[in-house]
């Protein structure tokens, strides 16, 4: 069942949130997996973003852009678990696979430099790895992601920057691209 908004120019049916759920979780999911590089972390991030968005629905189903907001809960919900992981744990040095699981969407690469690619993704850190994830991976523009995280245009842009030379560094690549 449709949900009707009515905003200043007209009415508009926007689909429920079990519709919208069933059309964006996919990627939602994707995008969460990305940020996390653990697909039972990246379950538990979308989980409770949806949990907090269900109560709002018909208040973010009025918005110019729903998806982008939920987006936005996606990101903050990751961040926090991962400040919250932080304070409770203490790293080692290797955890054993995680790091060298390529991500499933490769796009061409064969499973040699996917892997590589990851791995050097995972060693970024988090706030240039969320960056590039953003700008590169959802192909948003450097507005959407500092409207996404919450951060001025030109820190997206150096996150983004540092984040590739560091990946390049990385891979052994040019900078000549």
């Amino acid at each position: 069942m449709d949900v009707v908004v009515e905003r200043a120019e007209a009415r508009v049916a926007v689909p429920s949130f079990d519709e919208w759920v069933a059309a964006r979780g996919p990627g939602l999911l994707r995008l969460a997996f990305t940020l996390t590089g653990d697909a039972a972390d990246a379950e538990d991030v979308v989980q409770e973003a949806l949990s907090r968005a269900l109560p709002r629905w018909s208040r973010i189903a009025g918005l110019d852009d729903p998806d982008a907001y939920v987006r936005r809960m996606v990101v903050n919900a990751h961040t926090s678990r991962w400040r919250a992981w932080r304070r409770k744990v203490s790293p080692v040095e290797r955890v054993a696979d995680l790091a060298d699981r390529p991500v499933d969407d490769a796009r061409g690469l064969d499973p040699d430099d996917s892997r590589r690619l990851w791995t050097a993704c995972r060693a970024l850190p988090e706030v240039q790895r969320t960056a590039v994830v953003l700008r590169y991976y959802e192909q948003l523009d450097y507005a959407e992601i500092a409207a996404l995280t919450g951060v001025r245009e030109g820190s997206v842009r150096s996150r983004v920057s540092r984040g590739l030379a560091a990946l390049r560094a990385e891979l052994g690549e040019d900078d000549d691209e």
